[in-house]
This record gives C-alpha cells, structure tokens and sequence, in this order.
C-alpha cells in the first residue's frame, strides 16, 4: 500500500512560508494570500501555515498543492479554521470535496490563478492540462470548500 502524495518543502520554501505567514498576520497580503490557523489534531494547538484561498463560481476553496500535508490532515480532523489577513480574521467550517469533475474544475481555476507558484508541486499537470489529466491529479491534491462563519 502506498503512502499518499506529499511533496515536503525544502528550507528555502520553509522559510519563505514563515515569511509569508508573517506578513499575511501583520496585513500585508501577497495576491490574496492569507494564514491558515487549524487546531492540531494531536496537539490540540493552533497550527498556521499561508494559504491561497481560491474563489470558484462564488465558492471559496483551500487546495493542498504539496498533497496530504500536516494542515490537510488537521484539516480533516478539526472540520474548520480561521483565516487571517491582519486584524480580518474569518471562521469557517470546511468540507473536503471529492475526486470527481467538480474539483478537477476547481483545480483548473487555481492553477490559472496560483500556477505561477504552484505548478512545481502538481507534477507536471498545468492550467492546459487535459480534462483526464486534472482529474488523475486531483487525488494527490486535497479541496476544501470553505464556509466562512463571519
């Protein structure tokens, strides 16, 4: 049985996420980048991490590009988080969605958008990728639909 999809950051991408993180928790917002807190599901702690929340036909979404990471897991486990943008801090409830054609539309969109930066962790799948080929990539990327509470 293998393990699922997860792409582990180097140092470099470890310390510019601490960076973004920061920034994103002082206001400052790089392309609607914002800090994801979800409580850890052994710790019982807040975990953050930057996160590109993604808008789809008037839906927000949170996608996993690196795969099943901590975060998805927490994820998983806490049903819901915050997001925060300096003094804006959203809560929401978050659901996963599944492998089908709807998410592989979701993924297309995000690429489009976050590609830029992202492309490298989807093996090789991009915004022009085929209808087949997104949605074979689509279970090494996890999709939460989020719904913010306030």
């Amino acid at each position: 049985m293998s393990q699922p999809y997860y792409l582990q950051g180097d140092a470099f991408s470890v310390r510019m996420n601490g960076v973004i993180g920061w920034l994103a928790r002082h206001g400052v917002s790089l392309q609607g980048s914002a800090e994801l807190s979800v409580r850890g599901r052994k710790s019982g702690q807040p975990q953050r991490i930057p996160v590109n929340p993604h808008t789809h036909k008037g839906a927000q979404y949170l996608i996993s590009a690196r795969g099943h990471s901590q975060w998805v897991r927490n994820m998983r486990a806490a049903g819901g988080g915050e997001l925060r943008a300096g003094r804006k801090v959203r809560t929401f409830t978050a659901v996963e969605i599944a492998d089908d054609e709807q998410k592989a539309l979701v993924v297309r969109t995000y690429l489009e958008r976050w590609g830029w930066q992202v492309n490298q962790y989807f093996q090789g799948v991009t915004a022009k990728s085929t209808d087949a080929e997104l949605l074979a990539a689509c279970p090494d990327h996890p999709v939460f639909r989020v719904a913010v509470e306030n």
